[in-house]
Protein backbone atom coordinates (compact mmCIF):
# COMPACT_ATOMS: atom_id res chain seq x y z
CA UNK A 1 0.00 0.00 0.00
CA UNK A 2 2.99 2.61 0.72
CA UNK A 3 4.61 1.18 -2.21
CA UNK A 4 1.85 2.56 -4.03
CA UNK A 5 1.86 5.72 -3.07
CA UNK A 6 4.84 6.53 -3.82
CA UNK A 7 4.77 5.43 -7.16
CA UNK A 8 1.19 7.66 -7.71
CA UNK A 9 3.30 10.48 -6.09
CA UNK A 10 6.36 10.36 -8.21
CA UNK A 11 3.84 9.79 -11.04
CA UNK A 12 2.07 12.96 -10.51
CA UNK A 13 5.17 15.01 -10.05
CA UNK A 14 6.67 13.73 -14.00
CA UNK A 15 3.45 14.80 -15.27
CA UNK A 16 3.41 17.72 -13.65
CA UNK A 17 6.99 18.51 -14.85
CA UNK A 18 6.57 17.57 -18.37
CA UNK A 19 3.81 19.56 -18.64
CA UNK A 20 5.65 22.19 -18.33
CA UNK A 21 8.16 24.26 -21.20
CA UNK A 22 11.71 23.47 -20.21
CA UNK A 23 13.78 26.85 -20.17
CA UNK A 24 17.68 27.14 -19.75
CA UNK A 25 18.65 29.70 -17.39
CA UNK A 26 21.53 32.01 -18.49
CA UNK A 27 23.56 34.27 -16.90
CA UNK A 28 22.93 38.29 -17.06
CA UNK A 29 25.42 39.85 -19.07
CA UNK A 30 28.11 42.21 -17.11
CA UNK A 31 26.39 45.93 -16.62
CA UNK A 32 28.03 47.58 -14.15
CA UNK A 33 26.86 50.85 -15.13
CA UNK A 34 23.28 49.69 -15.13
CA UNK A 35 24.17 47.77 -11.92
CA UNK A 36 25.59 50.92 -10.27
CA UNK A 37 23.08 53.21 -11.41
CA UNK A 38 20.08 50.50 -9.93
CA UNK A 39 22.05 50.49 -7.01
CA UNK A 40 22.11 54.35 -6.30
CA UNK A 41 18.31 54.87 -7.16
CA UNK A 42 17.33 51.52 -4.74
CA UNK A 43 19.60 53.88 -1.86
CA UNK A 44 18.26 57.30 -2.77
CA UNK A 45 14.70 55.48 -2.48
CA UNK A 46 15.36 54.04 0.66
CA UNK A 47 17.15 57.60 2.35
CA UNK A 48 13.99 59.21 0.69
CA UNK A 49 11.81 56.72 2.86
CA UNK A 50 13.69 56.93 5.75
CA UNK A 51 13.63 60.52 5.93
CA UNK A 52 9.81 61.02 5.24
CA UNK A 53 9.66 58.05 8.13
CA UNK A 54 12.02 59.94 10.18
CA UNK A 55 10.28 63.19 9.86
CA UNK A 56 6.30 62.34 10.12
CA UNK A 57 7.63 61.00 13.80
CA UNK A 58 9.42 64.05 14.39
CA UNK A 59 6.37 66.65 13.33
CA UNK A 60 4.11 64.63 15.74
CA UNK A 61 6.90 64.23 18.75
CA UNK A 62 8.20 67.67 17.94
CA UNK A 63 6.28 70.07 15.87
CA UNK A 64 8.38 73.19 17.08
CA UNK A 65 11.91 72.13 15.99
CA UNK A 66 14.09 72.52 13.94
CA UNK A 67 13.60 71.08 10.25
CA UNK A 68 15.87 67.76 9.60
CA UNK A 69 18.57 67.62 6.94
CA UNK A 70 17.91 65.86 3.64
CA UNK A 71 19.57 64.62 0.99
CA UNK A 72 19.05 67.41 -0.70
CA UNK A 73 21.07 69.51 1.82
CA UNK A 74 24.14 67.82 1.31
CA UNK A 75 27.17 69.46 -1.03
CA UNK A 76 27.41 67.84 -4.75
CA UNK A 77 30.36 65.32 -5.27
CA UNK A 78 30.98 66.52 -8.95
CA UNK A 79 34.19 68.85 -9.44
CA UNK A 80 35.20 70.54 -12.49
CA UNK A 81 38.15 68.60 -13.63
CA UNK A 82 38.38 69.43 -17.39
CA UNK A 83 42.09 68.66 -17.30
CA UNK A 84 41.37 65.32 -15.81
CA UNK A 85 43.49 63.17 -17.36
CA UNK A 86 46.63 65.42 -17.29
CA UNK A 87 45.43 66.07 -13.12
CA UNK A 88 45.84 62.18 -13.10
CA UNK A 89 49.00 61.78 -14.53
CA UNK A 90 50.61 64.63 -12.09
CA UNK A 91 49.31 63.23 -9.04
CA UNK A 92 50.77 59.88 -10.23
CA UNK A 93 54.47 61.76 -10.53
CA UNK A 94 53.91 63.26 -8.11
CA UNK A 95 53.29 60.37 -6.01
CA UNK A 96 56.35 58.99 -7.37
CA UNK A 97 58.17 61.75 -6.42
CA UNK A 98 57.49 62.19 -2.95
CA UNK A 99 57.81 58.39 -2.31
CA UNK A 100 61.17 58.30 -3.55
CA UNK A 101 63.19 61.41 -2.86
CA UNK A 102 60.45 64.30 -0.88
CA UNK A 103 59.44 62.28 1.84
CA UNK A 104 62.60 60.50 2.75
CA UNK A 105 64.88 64.20 2.76
CA UNK A 106 61.55 65.45 4.58
CA UNK A 107 62.13 62.48 7.26
CA UNK A 108 65.57 62.94 7.58
CA UNK A 109 65.06 66.48 8.42
CA UNK A 110 62.37 65.87 11.27
CA UNK A 111 65.10 64.23 12.80
CA UNK A 112 67.06 67.59 13.74
CA UNK A 113 66.30 68.87 17.04
CA UNK A 114 62.61 70.53 17.22
CA UNK A 115 64.31 73.79 18.38
CA UNK A 116 66.18 74.17 15.19
CA UNK A 117 63.05 73.02 13.13
CA UNK A 118 61.17 75.77 15.13
CA UNK A 119 63.52 78.66 14.74
CA UNK A 120 63.40 77.59 11.14
CA UNK A 121 59.72 77.44 10.35
CA UNK A 122 58.94 80.57 12.29
CA UNK A 123 61.71 82.47 9.94
CA UNK A 124 60.05 81.78 7.06
CA UNK A 125 56.52 82.05 8.30
CA UNK A 126 58.06 85.91 9.30
CA UNK A 127 58.67 86.38 5.45
CA UNK A 128 55.12 85.54 4.08
CA UNK A 129 53.93 88.09 6.43
CA UNK A 130 55.57 90.62 3.51
CA UNK A 131 53.15 89.31 1.29
CA UNK A 132 49.99 89.30 4.13
CA UNK A 133 50.72 93.09 4.22
CA UNK A 134 50.15 93.62 0.29
CA UNK A 135 47.01 91.51 0.10
CA UNK A 136 45.17 92.67 3.15
CA UNK A 137 45.69 95.91 1.67
CA UNK A 138 44.27 94.79 -1.65
CA UNK A 139 41.31 92.87 0.05
CA UNK A 140 40.49 96.15 1.94
CA UNK A 141 40.87 94.39 5.07
CA UNK A 142 43.08 97.60 6.92
CA UNK A 143 43.04 96.30 10.35
CA UNK A 144 44.58 92.73 9.16
CA UNK A 145 47.44 94.77 7.28
CA UNK A 146 48.69 96.48 10.05
CA UNK A 147 48.53 93.45 12.03
CA UNK A 148 50.80 91.63 9.74
CA UNK A 149 52.64 94.57 9.45
CA UNK A 150 53.35 94.83 13.20
CA UNK A 151 54.11 91.12 13.17
CA UNK A 152 56.83 91.51 10.44
CA UNK A 153 58.54 94.63 12.45
CA UNK A 154 58.33 92.82 15.58
CA UNK A 155 59.63 89.31 14.61
CA UNK A 156 61.84 90.85 12.72
CA UNK A 157 63.58 92.60 15.41
CA UNK A 158 62.98 91.57 18.40
CA UNK A 159 62.41 88.06 16.97
CA UNK A 160 65.91 88.12 16.12
CA UNK A 161 64.81 87.99 12.23
CA UNK A 162 61.93 86.39 12.34
CA UNK A 163 63.65 82.81 14.34
CA UNK A 164 61.59 83.08 17.15
CA UNK A 165 57.63 84.45 17.05
CA UNK A 166 57.54 87.19 19.99
CA UNK A 167 54.49 88.64 18.15
CA UNK A 168 52.81 85.67 18.82
CA UNK A 169 53.31 85.91 22.69
CA UNK A 170 51.88 89.66 22.49
CA UNK A 171 48.62 87.85 21.25
CA UNK A 172 49.05 88.85 17.52
CA UNK A 173 48.19 85.74 15.77
CA UNK A 174 49.30 84.83 12.49
CA UNK A 175 46.39 84.82 9.92
CA UNK A 176 48.53 84.55 6.59
CA UNK A 177 47.01 85.43 3.23
CA UNK A 178 47.76 85.77 -0.70
CA UNK A 179 46.77 86.94 -3.71
CA UNK A 180 43.99 83.55 -4.25
CA UNK A 181 42.48 84.66 -1.15
CA UNK A 182 42.31 88.26 -2.68
CA UNK A 183 40.84 87.35 -5.83
CA UNK A 184 37.86 85.60 -3.84
CA UNK A 185 37.20 87.96 -1.79
CA UNK A 186 36.11 89.68 -4.80
CA UNK A 187 34.08 87.23 -6.19
CA UNK A 188 36.33 84.84 -8.61
CA UNK A 189 35.52 81.42 -8.57
CA UNK A 190 37.90 78.88 -7.68
CA UNK A 191 38.12 77.46 -11.66
CA UNK A 192 38.44 74.39 -12.64
CA UNK A 193 40.53 71.86 -10.43
CA UNK A 194 44.09 71.55 -11.38
CA UNK A 195 47.33 69.27 -9.76
CA UNK A 196 50.54 71.12 -9.71
CA UNK A 197 53.45 69.27 -10.45
CA UNK A 198 55.75 68.74 -7.15
CA UNK A 199 53.09 70.93 -5.02
CA UNK A 200 50.20 68.63 -5.41
CA UNK A 201 46.10 69.85 -5.26
CA UNK A 202 45.54 73.00 -6.29
CA UNK A 203 43.07 75.36 -8.62
CA UNK A 204 43.38 77.37 -11.34
CA UNK A 205 42.94 80.67 -8.83
CA UNK A 206 45.32 79.00 -6.26
CA UNK A 207 48.08 78.40 -9.01
CA UNK A 208 47.94 81.53 -10.33
CA UNK A 209 47.99 83.30 -6.66
CA UNK A 210 51.12 81.07 -6.05
CA UNK A 211 52.59 82.68 -8.98
CA UNK A 212 52.03 86.18 -8.34
CA UNK A 213 52.80 85.58 -4.77
CA UNK A 214 56.29 84.09 -5.35
CA UNK A 215 56.75 87.25 -7.59
CA UNK A 216 56.04 89.57 -5.20
CA UNK A 217 58.55 87.93 -2.93
CA UNK A 218 61.32 88.40 -5.26
CA UNK A 219 60.18 92.16 -6.15
CA UNK A 220 60.02 93.10 -2.60
CA UNK A 221 63.12 91.23 -2.00
CA UNK A 222 63.75 91.40 1.70
CA UNK A 223 67.38 92.01 2.93
CA UNK A 224 68.17 90.50 -0.84
CA UNK A 225 67.35 87.41 0.29
CA UNK A 226 65.79 86.16 -3.52
CA UNK A 227 69.03 86.70 -5.26
CA UNK A 228 71.36 84.37 -6.45
CA UNK A 229 72.00 80.94 -5.07
CA UNK A 230 70.90 82.35 -1.61
CA UNK A 231 67.62 82.02 -3.29
CA UNK A 232 67.68 78.71 -4.39
CA UNK A 233 68.66 78.03 -1.14
CA UNK A 234 66.10 79.38 0.94
CA UNK A 235 63.34 78.00 -1.41
CA UNK A 236 64.65 74.17 -1.09
CA UNK A 237 64.47 74.69 2.71
CA UNK A 238 61.39 76.36 2.27
CA UNK A 239 59.72 73.14 0.67
CA UNK A 240 61.27 70.50 3.00
CA UNK A 241 60.12 72.67 6.04
CA UNK A 242 56.33 72.87 4.74
CA UNK A 243 56.57 68.59 3.44
CA UNK A 244 58.03 68.19 6.87
CA UNK A 245 54.99 69.67 8.72
CA UNK A 246 52.67 67.42 6.46
CA UNK A 247 51.20 64.41 7.30
CA UNK A 248 49.94 63.26 4.19
CA UNK A 249 51.27 59.85 2.44
CA UNK A 250 50.37 58.80 -0.92
CA UNK A 251 47.96 55.57 -1.21
CA UNK A 252 48.32 55.47 2.57
CA UNK A 253 44.41 54.47 2.40
CA UNK A 254 44.53 52.07 0.13
CA UNK A 255 41.34 53.50 -1.56
CA UNK A 256 41.30 53.17 -5.19
CA UNK A 257 39.44 56.96 -4.97
CA UNK A 258 41.91 58.44 -3.42
CA UNK A 259 42.38 61.19 -6.39
CA UNK A 260 38.33 61.87 -6.39
CA UNK A 261 38.43 61.90 -2.34
CA UNK A 262 41.03 64.61 -2.33
CA UNK A 263 40.34 66.88 -5.40
CA UNK A 264 36.85 66.70 -3.80
CA UNK A 265 38.19 67.77 -0.52
CA UNK A 266 40.53 69.96 -1.60
CA UNK A 267 37.55 72.03 -3.46
CA UNK A 268 34.74 71.51 -0.85
CA UNK A 269 37.00 73.29 1.51
CA UNK A 270 38.26 75.99 -0.71
CA UNK A 271 34.93 76.55 -1.58
CA UNK A 272 33.86 76.87 2.20
CA UNK A 273 36.81 79.47 2.70
CA UNK A 274 35.20 81.58 0.13
CA UNK A 275 31.62 81.07 1.43
CA UNK A 276 33.28 82.65 4.93
CA UNK A 277 34.46 85.62 3.40
CA UNK A 278 31.51 86.87 1.94
CA UNK A 279 29.40 85.98 5.02
CA UNK A 280 32.19 87.97 6.73
CA UNK A 281 31.64 91.01 4.55
CA UNK A 282 27.47 90.79 4.59
CA UNK A 283 27.76 90.58 8.42
CA UNK A 284 30.04 93.74 8.84
CA UNK A 285 27.79 95.28 6.05
CA UNK A 286 24.71 94.51 7.87
CA UNK A 287 26.46 95.70 11.45
CA UNK A 288 27.03 98.80 9.86
CA UNK A 289 23.38 99.09 8.42
CA UNK A 290 22.03 98.49 11.74
CA UNK A 291 20.05 101.51 13.87
CA UNK A 292 22.47 101.85 16.92
CA UNK A 293 20.86 100.01 20.07
CA UNK A 294 19.65 97.28 17.73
Amino acid sequence: MRAGRIVGLVAATLCGCASQQMSIRSLPPETPAADNAAAAENVAELAAASVAEIAGEHSQTAPNAAPLVTPADAPSMYTYDPWERVNRFTYRFNARFDEAIFFPVANGYRRLPAAVRARVHNFFGNLTEVDSVINYLLQWRLGHSVRSLGRFVINSSLGIGGLFDVAKDLKLASEPTGLSTTLAKWGMHPGPYLVIPFLGPSTLRDGVGLVADYGAAHVVNVADLYRGNEAWALGTTDVIDQRANISFRYYATGSPFEYETIRFLYVRKRLIEDGGLHWKGARNKADVAAPAGK
